[in-house]
């Protein structure tokens, strides 16, 4: 039926990583139309508010529970893995690495800092994504331990689409994307969905704002329909 609110293949379960502080900023706009928006097509989808949750960005000593696989020097990437094995790790990641785990689709909603995620979300990545979890070498890329999940970054920028062009001051933004989508989901198997940029929102009249939202729930409609980026250098670089 024409108009008709379009459904989500049955079953699907989304998860959206969130990192600002300010629920009223744009980015918190964007996640509560992204919520409701997948919530009508008949999604599951879970919050991790980083912010809100208090959620510890620093991987330490503290995410291993019991005794260290190597107690004269600690590692935290050997002692992650050996924890993950034998489900030693802290609640909090077990938590967060269930939501992974349940996710068909895990979207990242940030303001970009620094040419990059906020500390609290790099943060994240660190400690819930490791290995074991979402990679083992050579089980990484095509064959990443995560690969029958799509990711999709969501975030917004300082600047305006000039300057991230191949002529403006901070070049092609593709180009600060390849760490982030390549080094880190394509790294862990995830099939990487276009990213969703909106330039220099601070910077913009309300009803430019508005559309940036209206855009967003209009992609989400068809979201389940769109085929992953060629994780390629040639997309990055081309």
């Amino acid at each position: 039926m024409s108009g008709a609110q379009p459904l989500a293949p049955p079953g699907k379960k989304v998860l959206i990583v969130y990192a600002h502080q300010e629920p009223r900023s744009l980015n918190g706009s964007l996640k509560t139309a992204a919520v409701e928006e997948l919530t009508k097509q008949g999604c599951s989808v879970t919050v991790s508010d980083l912010y809100g949750m208090q959620f510890e960005p620093r991987a330490t000593r503290k995410d291993i529970i019991g005794d260290l696989h190597n107690p004269d020097q600690f590692n935290y990437g050997v002692e992650s893995w050996e924890a993950y094995k034998n489900g030693r790790l802290s609640e909090d990641l077990i938590e967060e690495q269930r939501k992974v785990e349940e996710a068909d689709l895990v979207i990242f909603q940030f303001p970009l800092y620094w040419f990059s995620m906020p500390a609290i979300m790099k943060g994240w990545l660190d400690r819930v994504f490791v290995q074991g979890f979402a990679h083992n070498f050579p089980e990484c890329y095509e064959s990443g331990l995560l690969k029958n999940k799509l990711a999709l970054l969501s975030f917004t920028t300082g600047g305006d689409q000039e300057m991230y062009s191949d002529e403006g001051v901070s070049g092609n933004i593709r180009h600060l994307l390849w760490p982030m989508q390549h080094g880190i989901m394509h790294f862990c198997g995830m099939s990487v969905l276009a990213p969703h940029i909106c330039f220099a929102p601070e910077f913009a009249p309300e009803e430019e704002r508005a559309q940036m939202l209206t855009s967003w729930v209009e992609r989400l409609k068809t979201i389940w329909e769109e085929k992953p980026i060629d994780c390629t250098p040639e997309w990055y670089y081309k």
